[in-house]
Parts: structure tokens; sequence; C-alpha cells
């Protein structure tokens, strides 16, 4: 796959050379991973040409005339197929669920019908529950920008920002809450959502959710909810516990999969063997000064390592800057545009920056910690190689 890119004593070596190729690689020592290295090395298929052919256009589906315009205005063209297989349904007013890759436009699948529902009744009133403040914060965006002249609002509740703008906002009767469940529920209990006036909600990234520690806080925010309603679940991955969950709470729901394999096929996934440990720092600084590393994003465990980690990167003269669970939200938000508008080459993150985030033109991530479960390691992987881009995964072992 790569060639040898260093060669000092104790560094280690980049993908597969002369003694290890065609070997399988051997698995980590008990109690530091369970995941099999060999499934962190995998060419990337070749992008082609070839693409899905999309059953409609969004100027076909029977939505407003003032919503496609502001689909185009996105440039918005032809569905992704999760958007075209899922809106019917959703038009319809059917409970769904929707399994897709990342990055494959689930939120697009879900807020066109759901905006259209609220131009037909301003009355209705849309929950969307997501794992993290950063995807909350990117759907509200592109409902933002679905919603030009139609009198659609959207309050945000989050964590790491301040309640009480929150609560002032919420006392504008928006049709949509868009927040992390933490947070939503909070709210609930000081008086300032009242689920009962709710018909639709969305869980986003589900899996990712449960996974986190959240079930008791959906099945209390779903349990407050009006049984008629309509519930859409969207994820990666369906497991028993999902499927558990969407069969307690929904309504003979239509399942849409468009999921192709585990990990995208245009992403490049390779290992970086180092051998002795005292020379990690130094192997990866090696790495991101090459020119086809533009754009990187670094993944590590813990919120400390990050930071330590980002601080090294910036005393060698690498522009660098972190997300964690103890910046504050301000913090966030600015390392993430930083890094969206290219003014920082280098964002190291936990596992926080995983699930969801659009971030356009990302060369390369590295897992510079091992992943705790190969989901997560998908989910890492899956912020490059989109939009029919070919990305590239190192995976440090």
């Amino acid at each position: 796959m790569y060639q040898r890119a260093y060669n000092h004593r104790g560094s280690g070596v980049y993908g597969r050379n002369r003694s290890s190729y065609g070997r399988r690689p051997k698995r980590r020592q008990s109690g530091e991973s369970k995941i099999d290295i060999a499934r962190f090395i995998n060419r990337a298929s070749p992008v082609t040409t070839e693409k899905y052919i999309a059953q409609h256009k969004f100027d076909d589906f029977n939505i407003s005339e003032t919503l496609k315009v502001n689909i185009k205005k996105k440039n918005f063209e032809e569905p992704m197929p999760i958007q075209d297989q899922s809106i019917p349904y959703l038009l319809e007013g059917k409970d769904l669920i929707g399994i897709a890759n990342t990055g494959m436009g689930k939120t697009l699948a879900f807020l066109i019908p759901l905006i259209n529902k609220i131009i037909n009744n301003k009355s209705e009133k849309v929950l969307i529950i997501a794992p993290t403040r950063e995807l909350a914060l990117q759907i509200d965006s592109e409902l933002k920008g679905l919603t030009t002249q139609l009198g659609i609002f959207s309050a945000i509740c989050i964590g790491g920002t301040s309640i009480w703008k929150q609560l002032s906002n919420l006392r504008r009767n928006c049709n949509f809450v868009i927040g992390t469940p933490g947070r939503l529920v909070d709210l609930i209990n000081r008086g300032a959502i009242n689920l009962t006036t709710f018909r639709s909600i969305v869980l986003d990234e589900v899996d990712r959710m449960l996974d986190m520690g959240f079930s008791k806080d959906i099945k209390f925010l779903i349990g407050s909810l009006p049984k008629q309603r309509q519930s859409l679940f969207f994820s990666a991955t369906v497991d028993e516990k999902i499927k558990t969950l969407i069969r307690e709470h929904s309504n003979q729901p239509v399942t849409v999969s468009v999921k192709t394999r585990d990990t995208a096929e245009n992403v490049d996934q390779d290992i970086v063997r180092v051998l002795d440990k005292s020379k990690k720092l130094d192997t990866l600084r090696e790495l991101l000064i090459r020119k086809d590393f533009t754009r990187t994003l670094i993944f590590g465990q813990t919120k400390h390592g990050v930071q330590r980690l980002m601080v090294e990167l910036n005393k060698g003269g690498l522009r660098a800057e972190c997300i964690h669970g103890n910046k504050s939200q301000s913090q966030r938000q600015r390392a993430l545009s930083l890094f969206k508008e290219g003014k920082i080459d280098i964002l190291v993150a936990t596992d926080v920056a995983a699930r969801g985030l659009d971030i356009p033109q990302v060369s390369h991530v590295i897992n510079y910690e091992l992943p705790k479960t190969y989901e997560d390691y998908v989910h890492r992987i899956g912020r490059t190689g989109r939009a029919n881009n070919t990305g590239k995964a190192l995976t440090f072992v």
C-alpha cells in the first residue's frame, strides 16, 4: 500500500513493508484492544463515475414550492439514496427506520418532509435528538438554510451553553426543538418543554446515543410524547438494543436501508507501526508535514490526552486545535470553524467529533489512539472520503 515513511531506529513503519507484506498483523496484547489490527487495513475501491440513479428529483416531491426554492439555493439537485427512498414514506406520515453509512445525507432525509409538515400546519412541533452538541448544531444549521422565508423557527438545547438563553428561545413557541438528551431532560424538568404538544420525533445516530449511556433519557423523552405521533430513527447500525427500543416506541415502521458495507469504500485504510512508544509523537509529526496531509483529523481517547497532543503539535510549529468534553461550547465551535475554513490544518479530538459532522475535504483521519470498538472506528474514518472523494485513514498500532 504505502512505502516506508521513516527509518530512524525505534520508529514504526507506515503500512506494509518488505518484512510484513502479506502477513496478517498480530492482535494487540490483552487489555489494549480487542479489535483485530487487520481490520484497519483496506484498499479503497476506485471512485467511479457510476452512481445511484434516483427515482425522484426534489421537484417531484409533493412539498411546498418555497421549500423547493430553498433546496435549489442549497445546490441540492438529485436526492441521495436515503433521501430518495425515505422522503416519500415520511411525507405519508409513516414511522421510519433509516439505515445508511455516515455522510449519506440522513439529515436532509428527515428535515425536508418535517419542514413541509409544519408548512401545512404551523401548530405542528418536532423534537430532534442528537448524541452530541456538534451534531445538534449542524442539524440546526441545515434547518435554517431550508426554512428561509418560511417563518419556521427552532430552539437549540445543548449543554455547554447558557440555559437561560435556551429558556428564552423556548418561550417563542418554536416548531423545532433540537437538542442532546441530558439538556432536554433538564429543560423538561424545569417546565420549559411540554412534550405532549409534539407530534413528531427524530432520533439521529441512535446507536451512538445508546453507546453513550443515554438509554434512560431516551426512553423518558419518547415516553413523554403523545402516542399518536410520527417516529423516525436514523442510524448507521441497528443492534438488538435499538430494535427493542424501536419496537416499543413506533407504529409499524418502514425500514429503508442503503448501507453498503461497514466502512466507506473510498477510504484507503492502513496502519502505522510504532515499535518504541517514545517515538510515537515524532512519527506523527513526520506524517503531518507531508504535502498530501492537507486537512487532518486526529482522534485520541481522553480529554487530557487530546489537549496535551494539541499543545505538543503547536510547539512543533504545526497549526492545530482540539475538541473535547472539557472545552466550552464556544471553544469547540471556534476550533471546528477554524478547521472547516482551512485556517488550521489539524484538529485533534475525542470521539465527540466522530459522529455526524460534515467537515469538507478532510484528507486524512489518524487514529493516534485506538478506538474502543470497531463501530467507533467506522465512524471516525467516516469523516474522510466524503462526497465521492478518496480519503485516507491511518491507525497507530
